[in-house]
């Protein structure tokens, strides 16, 4: 009976000692880790304040690579939601919620003299404590400020839980792991980024519908600058024009330029125009336009190999038949298809043709820093003319687009901003682009 009541009483000791230890021990819990990333504060706040990039630096399906994803709320900013699942009972990726909560200063206000900015996001998962969030906090560094510190904090309240105060004795496992691994995805992430300053621009997301067009596969060589580029397109828009008049259709728009290969050497491109039918009488047999497709991948070669004057003539198809996209060939030089169709990002440039490949590289950064899938192969980007002038008392304008794949939003952060592209007025140089007119012509996936 002694005995029982020594162990009785140890017990009691044991247990006032843990009350005593845990309510001595921290409320709440805090742990961090720092980065500098090599790119400038607008293409990591964009990364990090939407959640279509995140699984592919979330730490996640490292844990598990059949970890599920789920999007809901807003597509960028503060309510955007990601939900995950894995289907490892085992597995450290376990399941949970993510919600931006908050986003300071906000986009537009992050150009070249913002020196900090913080992102919060809520964590609802199975880790212990409430309250539990993780931060964000960027500041430009860099003698030329092209450098950003990303320090990522967890922060957890344990309240009066005994249990989950001692939990902060493992903060520095899972918690302290998924920050610093996850961290070390987003720069390679980041590094894939093109180096462009998009911060002025103004994109917006397009809904276009199939437009019928004939075009031509031409190229230059870069060195010959806008003057070769001029006579390029003059010489195929003349071919199109007597095609559409040999195949009795109408051209019903301005001219359209497909980039197949933008080079160091050589600039590969299509020269488009839109006609008013989408069925065409080639070699004596009646043919129904269609989309571009991928090429199978015995067809497959480099995508400049098909922007070749005569890709026709040494890929030795006749008229009336496809190329290895499954567009018509009309003759040696003219093609026809079904372009467009579907979401498109654009963005306007007003001056020469010079600014139309920055417009484009801006385009491409913005689409990957916000999640949004393209495929050039295929979908390549363009530009269309919608206005022409001399540049030097007057501005041509152009509106440059990237054809969008899988789930897109309905509106850039720009647009649910009200943020307009602004009207056509003298850009202040032709080499970097400076957005034009809030109108644009249906447009969008081409070949």
């Amino acid at each position: 009976m002694t005995r029982v009541l020594e162990f009785i009483v140890a017990l009691i000791i044991v247990v006032v000692f843990g009350v005593v230890v845990g309510l001595v021990m921290p409320s709440s819990g805090h742990v961090e880790r720092s980065l500098v990333i090599g790119k400038d504060m607008r293409p990591v706040y964009d990364v990090l304040n939407n959640f279509r990039r995140f699984p592919d630096y979330a730490v996640l399906r490292s844990y598990d690579p059949r970890t599920q994803f789920k999007w809901s709320g807003k597509a960028y900013g503060p309510g955007a939601e990601v939900s995950w699942e894995s289907s490892d009972s085992d597995a450290k990726a376990g399941h949970g919620k993510l919600t931006i909560a908050s986003a300071e200063p906000r986009f537009d206000k992050i150009d070249t003299t913002a020196r900090n900015a913080q992102i919060v996001w809520n964590l609802d998962n199975d880790w212990r404590g409430k309250d539990k969030h993780f931060t964000f906090d960027l500041e430009r560094q860099g003698s030329r400020g092209q450098l950003t510190k990303v320090t990522w904090s967890y922060d957890v309240a344990y309240g009066f839980n005994l249990i989950d105060r001692y939990s902060n004795l493992y903060i520095h496992g899972n918690p302290d792991a998924f920050i610093q691994f996850s961290l070390n995805n987003l720069q390679n992430v980041l590094a894939t980024v093109p180096n462009v300053d998009y911060g002025k621009l103004i994109p917006y997301i397009r809904q276009t519908k199939p437009t019928p067009v004939l075009f031509v596969s031409t190229q230059i060589a870069r060195k010959d600058g806008l003057a070769a580029l001029d006579d390029a397109i003059a010489t195929a828009v003349k071919q199109i024009q007597d095609a559409a008049k040999k195949l009795g259709v109408n051209v019903t728009g301005p001219r359209i330029v497909f980039t197949t290969n933008y080079g160091d050497q050589n600039y590969s491109f299509d020269v488009a125009l839109p006609i008013d039918a989408d069925h065409l009488t080639v070699a004596g047999q009646d043919h129904a336009l269609t989309a571009p497709q991928p090429p199978k991948l015995e067809e497959a070669a480099p995508a400049a190999a098909s922007s070749s004057g005569d890709a026709a003539q040494s890929a030795g198809v006749e008229p009336g038949s496809q190329d290895r996209f499954g567009r018509l060939v009309v003759d040696g030089n003219v093609r026809a298809m079904l372009a467009f169709g579907g979401p498109a990002l654009e963005a306007p440039w007003n001056g020469s043709a010079a600014g139309v490949p920055p417009t484009r590289d801006m385009l491409k950064a913005y689409a990957q820093t916000h999640g949004y899938k393209y495929d050039e192969v295929t979908y390549r980007s363009y530009d269309i003319e919608t206005a022409q002038g001399d540049n030097v008392n007057t501005f041509s304008r152009y509106e440059v687009y990237l054809p969008l794949l899988g789930d897109v939003p309905e509106q850039t952060p720009e647009q649910e901003a009200g943020l307009p592209q602004p009207t056509l007025e003298p850009a202040s140089s032709s080499s970097a682009p400076a957005p034009a007119a809030s109108a644009a012509p249906a447009a969008g996936q081409g070949g």
